[in-house]
């Protein structure tokens, strides 16, 4: 996601590397490079055209300190900049309904059927909320079997009336079932078409119409480029939704969409998909999204995904383990399954600040702990207790049992150790001690 982008922009600043000053000549060869790589990256004219002007007018009108160089001040410009290109901040979902009603929209293939699955576990496991799922898509034979296996994967309820063709009293008849059952969160998954036709925004606007939902999400694929900002500005017509969706963000996307959408349709982004897996969802911060446009990597969502997979209880206990020296392969077994559940290993890895663009040609196999959990899985209750005592023949048995070898064995405990004696240091730090409690 953005990799040309960025790459593109950063070869933009060098253009102001070992420059004293800013000036009228220097700030408009980088400005007409920027200007290259956001249309390349494609994004909306206008929107671009617009963009550089603004950062140029800002960074013509900068004193540049001594101790700042200006290729650093453009640097903040742009990142403020597309920070309100993209939104400014972050919106959020209104939640304040008796039930909430959530109606999804957009064209058929964008994913939005996943998403309204995502979308109920988040609010399911974030925010405490009893989501009710339902099928108004009465068109599409597979439609309502795929709500009803996401929903059974996610333990949601789903709403559908198989023998009615009538999406507006489907949706209706949904939002009363939640009222009486108790379900606070109703989102209303509607039927896409491959192309806007007139039939299609006469049905979902007379669902709206009916039913008067929270908000109104417009799902659209992020691989669409320029096509996605045409047909959210024909919805947004219709439907004055109240935040976009965009999904397959972790696909081979030019960033256009993301860039551009705001802009043309005047609406916040509020949620991205960044993967199949259900947990793949993620809310959308303007400030973080530029962050990785940049190259700056996004450390506060990693923290806070992190902080998603670990309980407050957990935290302690391993820090308590952690300090005595006691740190062992349950432990480590354990630590292993909760950065699996944060995502794509080499997402995670991009967000570590200067780390996106070295491993960018470097394939992250997600498999990549497969090996680890042979060699633990094939230790005995006691060794995994007590690492100290592998000795040869134990560490024989063991990467025969593993499928691996010696090698491989003697490599993970030396890991073992080396990551056992980095962890005590860091615990026994101030901020180790500062941090460690926060996790939840």
């Amino acid at each position: 996601m953005f990799d040309n982008l960025s790459e593109r922009l950063e070869r933009s600043f060098k253009i102001l590397k070992g420059e004293g000053r800013i000036t009228e000549i220097n700030v408009a060869e980088t400005l007409k490079d920027v200007l290259k790589a956001l249309l390349d990256a494609d994004v909306n004219y206008k929107v671009a055209k617009k963009f550089t002007d603004t950062v140029k007018a800002k960074a013509m009108g900068q004193n540049v300190l001594t101790a700042v160089k200006p290729s650093q001040l453009m640097v903040k410009i742009v990142h403020d900049e597309l920070t309100q290109l993209m939104g400014g901040e972050t919106a959020e979902i209104d939640l304040s309904g008796k039930p909430t009603v959530i109606l999804m929209s957009g064209l058929q293939g964008s994913g939005k059927t996943t998403f309204s699955g995502k979308l109920a576990r988040m609010f399911k496991m974030k925010k405490n909320c009893k989501p009710l799922l339902v099928a108004c898509d009465v068109y599409r034979p597979a439609a309502i079997k795929q709500l009803r296996i996401l929903a059974e994967q996610i333990e949601v309820p789903m709403y559908c009336e198989l023998d009615s063709k009538d999406p507006v009293k489907i949706a209706q008849n949904a939002i009363q079932e939640a009222k009486t059952k108790g379900y606070d969160l109703v989102i209303v998954d509607t039927a896409g078409r491959l192309a806007i036709d007139e039939e299609m925004m006469n049905e979902i606007a007379a669902i709206k119409q009916a039913i008067i939902p929270n908000e109104i999400l417009f799902v659209v694929d992020a691989m669409t480029g320029q096509d996605a900002v045409n047909t959210a500005k024909e919805f947004n017509d219709r439907l004055d939704f109240n935040g976009v969706v965009l999904t397959k963000l972790d696909g081979d996307t030019r960033g256009g969409a993301a860039l551009s959408i705001h802009s043309v349709v005047n609406k916040p982004i509020k949620f991205v998909g960044t993967g199949e897996k259900l947990d793949a969802i993620d809310q959308f911060h303007p400030s973080r999204m530029a962050d990785r446009i940049l190259g700056m990597g996004d450390i506060v969502s990693l923290v806070e995904r992190a902080q998603e997979q670990y309980e407050e209880e957990e935290a302690k206990r391993l820090q308590k383990k952690i300090q005595k020296n006691q740190f062992d392969f349950n432990d480590f077994m354990s630590q292993i399954q909760q950065i699996k559940k944060m995502g794509n290993l080499k997402e995670l890895a991009s967000m570590i600040p200067g780390v996106g663009k070295a491993i960018k040609n470097i394939d992250i196999d997600d498999n990549a702990f497969k090996s680890i959990e042979a060699i633990i899985n094939s230790m005995t209750p006691k060794e995994r207790t007590n690492p100290e005592i592998l000795n040869g023949s134990r560490r024989q048995r063991i990467a025969k049992g593993s499928g691996t070898n010696i090698q491989e064995v003697n490599r993970l405990l030396k890991q073992f150790d080396q990551t056992r004696k980095m962890m005590k240091m860091v615990t026994g730090s101030k901020m180790g001690k500062m941090m460690m409690p926060k996790l939840k």
